[in-house]
C-alpha cells in the first residue's frame, strides 16, 4: 500500500509538472478542485469496495449483464447460426476453438447502442446525466456546461457527450474545453461497459460493476488532473440545458441506434485487425533483430519492450515487482493499441502471472480511452462539432492524451490504496 500511495503523489506531481500555469494552483479554487477531486475518488471507491450494500447494488448488475449476452446470443444466432453461438451441427471437441469475437461477443455493441438510443428517446438518460453533473458541479466548483459535458462522459463516448453541450462549446473557456477533452479521453462509452465486462469477467470477479465504477471515478480524476495541468483563471460557463432525442419514436430511436452501434462494430472490427496485424508485424521485425544481452533465448517483442517501459508506472499505482512487467507491458498496449487488446490479453494470462490485486488495479487503469486510435477520434469529432475551435482542439490533444493516462492511472492507484486494507 505504502508504494500505492507514493504512486499518487508521483502522479498529482507529474501534473503539476506539466501544468501550463503552476503559480495559478496556489489559489484557493484550484486547491478545492484537486481536494474535492481526490475525496470524490476515494470516496466512490470506498464505497463500493468496502460499503457491502452499495457494493451488492452495483455487482447486481452483472445479471444485466447476463441477460444482455443471452439476449445478444439468440440474435447472433437466429443471424448466424453455430458461427454466432448456436447449436453446432456438429461434435465440437475443442469448444474454446468454435468461439467467434466478430460474431458472437461484438454484436453486443449494436444491441447496447440501440438501447441507448432509446433510453435517450424517453429522457431517462438525460435525467442520469444531469444528477451526476449536479454532484459535479457541487463538489467541484465547475461550470454547468463542462459538468453536463464530464458527466455524459460516464455513459456516453467522448464525441457523444459534447453533443449534449454542443452550444457552449464555442464560448467555453480553454481550460474548460481542456477538461472536456481529458475526461472524454479518461472514460469510456456505455456501449463499451458490457463488453469488456463479458472480456474480463472470467478473470474478474463481478466485472460490470468494477468497469463502471471505473467510468465514473475517472470523471472527478480527469477534472483533476486537468485543473492542474491547465488551471481555470476565467469564469466557468453556465447552461443546463439538455438537448432532446432527434427520433420520431421508440421504433425510430432503436433503428437509428442500431445503424449507429453498426458502425461502431465495424469500426471496432477493422481496428481490430490492423492493430494485431500491426503487433505482429513489429515483433517480426523485432525477432530478425541481434539478441541483447538478458533476453535468454527468448525472442524480442513489442510486449517485452513495453512491459520494461511501463513497469515502474506498474509498481507506483500498487503491483508488485515481481508482476510489473507483466503489468507494464499491459499498460503499454492499453496507451499505444486500445484498452480492449489490453484486456482481451490480461484475460488470456495464466492465472499465476498476477495476482488477484493486481488485476483489480490494472482493471480500474486500463479502462479508458486513453490510447492514441482515440486521440485522432477526439480531434476529428471535436472539430466538427466546433469547427472555429479546430487548432486549438489540434494543440491541446497531445497534453488531453497525458491528462487521460494520468487520470486512469490515479483510479488505479486509489483503488489499490483501498483494497489494500
Amino acid at each position: 500500500m505504502h508504494h500505492s500511495a507514493l504512486g499518487l503523489l508521483a502522479l498529482l506531481l507529474a501534473a503539476w509538472l506539466l501544468s501550463e500555469n503552476r503559480r495559478a494552483l496556489l489559489t484557493l479554487g484550484a486547491w478545492r478542485m484537486v481536494a474535492a477531486g481526490l475525496a470524490l475518488q476515494f470516496a466512490i471507491a470506498g464505497l463500493v469496495l468496502r460499503v457491502p450494500p452499495l457494493k451488492a447494488l452495483l455487482m447486481a448488475l452483472n445479471g444485466v449483464v447476463h441477460a444482455l449476452e443471452e439476449a445478444t446470443r439468440a440474435g447472433t444466432s437466429f443471424v448466424f447460426g453455430a458461427l454466432g453461438g448456436g447449436p453446432a451441427p456438429y461434435e465440437v471437441t475443442k469448444p474454446a476453438l468454435a468461439f467467434s469475437l466478430a460474431f458472437q461477443s461484438l454484436p453486443l455493441v449494436i444491441v447496447i447502442a440501440a438501447l441507448t438510443s432509446l433510453l435517450f428517446y424517453w429522457n431517462i438518460l438525460q435525467r442520469v446525466v444531469r444528477l451526476f453533473s449536479l454532484l459535479l458541479e457541487k463538489t467541484m466548483g465547475i461550470g454547468g456546461a463542462l459538468g453536463v459535458g464530464a458527466a455524459g462522459c460516464i455513459f456516453l463516448g467522448m464525441i457523444e457527450s459534447p453533443l449534449l453541450i454542443r452550444p457552449y462549446l464555442a464560448v467555453m473557456t480553454r481550460s474548460e474545453l481542456f477538461a472536456l477533452m481529458a475526461t472524454g479521453m479518461s472514460c469510456i462509452a456505455g456501449t463499451m461497459l458490457v463488453l469488456y465486462a463479458t472480456v474480463l469477467a472470467p478473470v474478474i470477479p463481478d466485472a460490470l460493476g468494477h468497469i463502471l465504477t471505473a467510468s465514473v471515478i475517472h470523471a472527478p480524476a480527469a477534472l483533476l488532473v486537468a485543473s492542474l495541468m491547465l488551471p481555470e483563471t476565467a469564469r466557468p460557463t453556465l447552461g443546463h440545458e439538455l438537448p432532446r432525442s432527434g427520433a420520431r419514436g421508440s421504433i425510430d430511436a432503436l433503428t437509428r441506434g442500431t445503424w449507429e452501434g453498426l458502425t461502431l462494430f465495424w469500426n471496432i472490427v477493422a481496428m481490430l485487425i490492423v492493430f494485431v496485424a500491426v503487433v505482429k508485424l513489429a515483433n517480426i521485425g523485432l525477432a530478425a533483430l541481434p539478441e541483447f544481452p538478458g533476453q535468454g533465448g527468448a525472442p524480442l517483442t513489442l510486449q517485452r519492450i513495453l512491459g520494461v517501459a511501463m513497469a515502474p508506472v506498474a509498481w507506483l499505482i500498487g503491483v508488485p515487482w515481481a508482476e510489473a512487467q507483466t503489468a507494464g507491458s499491459l499498460l503499454g498496449t492499453k496507451i499505444i493499441l486500445n484498452e480492449f487488446l489490453a484486456f482481451i490479453d490480461m484475460a488470456a494470462l495464466p492465472p499465476e502471472a498476477l495476482s488477484a490485486h493486481s488485476r483489480l488495479i490494472l482493471t480500474y487503469a486500463m479502462c479508458s480511452f486513453a490510447n492514441f486510435g482515440s486521440l485522432g477520434i477526439l480531434i476529428a469529432g471535436l472539430g466538427t462539432l466546433c469547427p472555429e475551435r479546430r487548432g486549438e482542439i489540434t494543440s491541446l490533444g497531445m497534453r488531453s492524451l497525458v491528462a487521460g493516462v494520468i487520470a486512469s492511472l490515479m483510479t488505479g492507484t486509489v483503488v489499490g490504496v483501498i483494497a489494500a486494507f
